[in-house]
């Protein structure tokens, strides 16, 4: 019977078979997983109530109920960075950016349909520059506070994960993590201004 250690090695010599090198394993590990949280939230979002802060839960949920089930592969976008992994961005960028473009959009919804008052918040320049570059590139309509609070958002709800996924919160913290993000989200939308 063969050693553990041989039979490793052959295992791993035989992935090489299909793949060419170990960043394109990752490549394909991390556009995968990027794909199917993708798909969780736009799915949660689609069968979810027409009411902006129902939907921003739906989203928020189905990231936090993948990431729970899938900890290593939210670990693989959201941890700590592989030593001397560049991810091609021609590969990742798209599916890397799904779920902040599904918030974006349902931000920017809420907005064109009168739902997300605007803000006179003032940014300081380079922040508000860089908001308007990305409303020009993407089309987005709602003005660059808004667009700068939704980042906000975004960056709380993965923070808001991690802390859940990788137990920041300790053991005895917390009775109901559930609840607690629950309460994040909706702060969260307070903070964006959806009803």
């Amino acid at each position: 019977m063969p050693s553990s250690r041989a039979t490793a090695r052959s295992e791993r010599s035989a992935v090489y078979r299909y793949v060419a090198s170990r960043d394109e394993l990752l490549t394909l590990l991390i556009v995968d997983a990027y794909d199917e949280m993708g798909d969780r939230v736009d799915a949660a979002i689609a069968a979810a109530p027409a009411h902006p802060r129902k939907k921003l839960h739906a989203a928020a949920d189905a990231v936090r109920d993948w990431a729970l089930a899938e900890p290593s592969r939210y670990a693989l976008l959201y941890g700590t960075p592989v030593p001397g992994y560049r991810a091609p961005a021609d590969r990742t960028v798209e599916p890397g950016t799904r779920v902040v473009v599904a918030l974006t959009v349902l931000l920017d919804s809420a907005f064109v349909e009168g739902r997300l008052p605007a803000s006179d918040e003032r940014l300081p320049r380079s922040v508000r520059q860089d908001m308007d570059a990305i409303r020009r590139e993407y089309g987005i309509t709602m003005p660059a506070p808004l667009l700068a609070r939704g980042f906000t958002l975004w960056s709380s709800l993965f923070g808001a994960v991690s802390f859940d996924v990788f137990d920041q919160y300790g053991a005895q913290t917390l009775s109901d993590r559930r609840a607690f993000f629950s309460h994040q989200v909706d702060a969260l939308a307070d903070l964006v201004g959806l009803p």
